[in-house]
């Protein structure tokens, strides 16, 4: 009677395990068509609800972390890559959620990354720039053409700052390949541009940039993010 009763226990505990899986694939998949639908997106977003038990955080609406992968976010024209959304601490009554209603999901912080691959910047960029790559905190681009009459071929060191208008590149630095040394100052005034990227889907402006072998990883976090309010972000 006790191996039967150790029985029955193990296939209930497997039963509500099994149980607990299967809705948060559930709640997943329909969270991620709700996320597509909003943003008139071609595919649906990848969703992972992070905690164990799903089925308890589902009846109480409230959710340790959720995390959301975008394959593709455009902002000024600009098409950024691998864009990862991750919520902690969401509120979503399940009443709500259930009838597919967003007004009332909110997270109590979002923080929103993705890279800017670095052909996309030297589109951007002045003609003399021909190649771009990661230089420990900064950038390095290979440099070759004139600046005020002055042949130039070599290579700068460019700093990435995040502002109200967009990443701004300005030169720090600049090397020569036995040609006159050109002023920084008036490399600086030539060559410096901005790439207009400034808010990540959580309403938010950027406020960490990190170069990498693929582009620039940016990111921008907001506190008390309405999942409405990702939506009103990306018409601006």
């Amino acid at each position: 009677m006790r191996k039967a009763l150790l029985v029955l226990l193990v296939l209930f505990v497997g039963a509500v395990i099994a149980a607990d899986r299967i809705g948060v694939r559930i709640a997943q998949n329909e969270i991620g068509k709700q996320v597509a639908t909003q943003y008139a997106m071609s595919e649906t977003p990848k969703v992972k609800i992070h905690g164990f038990p799903f089925l308890t955080q589902a009846l109480g609406g409230n959710y340790d972390k959720i995390d959301v992968t975008i394959s593709q976010w455009t902002d000024q024209g600009i098409t950024v890559q691998d864009v990862k959304v991750e919520m902690k601490s969401v509120k979503a009554p399940l009443s709500e959620v259930s009838s597919g209603n967003a007004d009332n999901v909110t997270a109590g912080t979002a923080t929103a990354s993705a890279v800017i691959p670095y052909e996309l910047i030297k589109q951007r960029a002045p003609r003399e720039v021909k190649r771009i790559g990661p230089k420990g905190d900064d950038l390095e681009v290979d440099l070759t053409g004139t600046i005020s009459g002055l042949p130039m071929a070599g290579t700068a060191t460019v700093s990435v700052k995040p502002s109200a208008k967009g990443i701004v590149i300005t030169p720090i630095s600049i090397g020569s390949s036995g040609g006159p040394q050109i002023p920084l100052a008036l490399v600086k005034q030539r060559l410096g541009w901005i790439v207009p990227v400034r808010d990540l889907p959580v309403g938010s402006r950027i406020s960490k940039i990190e170069p990498t072998a693929e582009g620039l990883r940016v990111s921008a976090t907001a506190d008390d993010v309405r999942l409405n309010d990702l939506q009103n972000a990306k018409t601006r």
